[in-house]
């Protein structure tokens, strides 16, 4: 299984802050999938380059792909915009998961604009930018995505 985490973020591309919350995903994800291949990218806040950077991933055959950011309220926050221009199908409950298990702990996880979906095979997720968000959200959905990975690759298990 391959999986890439794409961190989104201006700052942390042009070197003004440290990302903590991609690097800490990915090693939620090496401890989850050891067997899996987990790659990091660290992209601005481009909607274009995340088009291209997903539409690729999917190409190469990538099953999951998760961005960390971007999914804010902020003018260029555009992640969503980008994920809905190459899902082919939604998969909104996954969204709807992590900002409802958010909000249990932080009321303002209602403001995320984060979507979920399929682009073939390869499921997109968009995970929230701060640290605590990101791995929170990561660890809301991790069943969920654990056995739609195993559906969408043909599997029929029922748990």
């Amino acid at each position: 299984m391959q999986v890439t985490v794409l961190t989104i973020s201006d700052r942390c591309f042009a070197g003004l802050m440290t990302d903590t919350a991609g690097p800490a995903v990915a090693a939620l994800l090496r401890e989850q999938y050891p067997d899996a291949e987990i790659r990091t990218l660290l992209l601005s806040d481009d909607e274009e380059a995340l088009v291209e950077a997903l539409t690729m991933l999917a190409w190469e055959g990538a099953s999951l792909a998760l961005t960390v950011g971007g999914t804010g309220l902020g003018p260029r926050d555009r992640t969503p915009e980008a994920t809905r221009r190459v899902i082919d199908r939604e998969a909104p409950g996954l969204a709807e998961a992590m900002r409802a298990r958010g909000a249990e702990q932080n009321q303002y996880a209602w403001l995320s604009r984060g979507v979920a979906g399929l682009k073939g095979s390869m499921l997109i997720v968009n995970l929230p930018g701060s640290l605590r968000g990101a791995e929170e959200g990561w660890l809301a959905i991790e069943t969920l995505v654990r056995h739609g990975l195993d559906v969408v690759s043909g599997g029929d298990t029922h748990p």
